[in-house]
Order: structure tokens, then sequence, then C-alpha cells
């Protein structure tokens, strides 16, 4: 009985070069087909049109913030020259304040200065004897 006698290691090297350059002919057969490459062409095309719209809606949030921005220095102007019209008539009435209670100051002393000099009238009349 004779035993069964495989190629030889060199005969098996060739044969595995042989199916490796197979495969890559079939590989680069089907990434040539026409078929394969429209879907291709579309996913770019899509990937395209998608990196557009986002770059838009970028471009559009960043005009929005500076629209944001705009808007909120004109609210801080706004507050901030109400704040200063405030104060101006916080001191306005802190002023007309003061200077009714200087005038009420005045006027009691006006009083007072016309009580004392009554008493004193009296007091000289009292001593005179008439």
């Amino acid at each position: 009985m004779s035993s069964y006698q495989g190629p030889d290691p060199e005969q098996r090297q060739r044969d595995a070069a042989a199916a490796k350059k197979a495969m890559l002919e079939r590989f680069r057969a089907a990434s040539e087909d026409p078929a394969v490459a429209e879907p291709r062409a579309a996913r770019a095309a899509t990937n395209e049109a998608r990196l557009v719209r986002i770059a838009e809606r970028e471009a559009a949030e960043r005009v929005r913030k500076a629209e944001l921005a705009e808007q909120a220095a004109r609210a801080a102007e706004l507050a901030l020259q109400a704040q200063r019209e405030a104060e101006k008539a916080e001191a306005l009435v802190a002023a007309e304040k003061a200077e009714q209670a200087a005038a009420l100051a005045a006027e009691q002393k006006a009083a007072r200065d016309v009580r004392y000099a009554a008493r004193k009238a009296a007091k000289k009349e009292r001593r005179r004897g008439y």
C-alpha cells in the first residue's frame, strides 16, 4: 500500500499566492464596478450636503449669539442709564427733603424766637409794673 503524497510545500505556497492574487483581482473588479461606485458617490454627496448644512447651522448659531450679545449689551446700557436716572431722581428727592427740613427748622426757630421774645417782653413788663 502506498501512502498519500500531498503537494510539496513549494506547490502549496504557489497555490496560496495564486489564490491571494485571484482574490485581489476580484476585489479590484468589485471596487471598480459602476453599481458599487454609484452608491458610494451618493453617500459622498450626502455627506458633503450634511457638512454644508452643519456649517450653515454653526454660522447661524454664531450670528444668533452675536445678536444676543448685542442685545444684552444694549439691555445693560439701558439698565445702567435707568439706574443713573433713578440715582439722579433720588438725589433730587433727598435734596428737596433736606431743603424742606431746613425750611421747617428755620420756621420752627423763628416761631421759637417769637415765643422767647414774647416771654422776655412779658417779663420786662412785669418787672416794670406797667
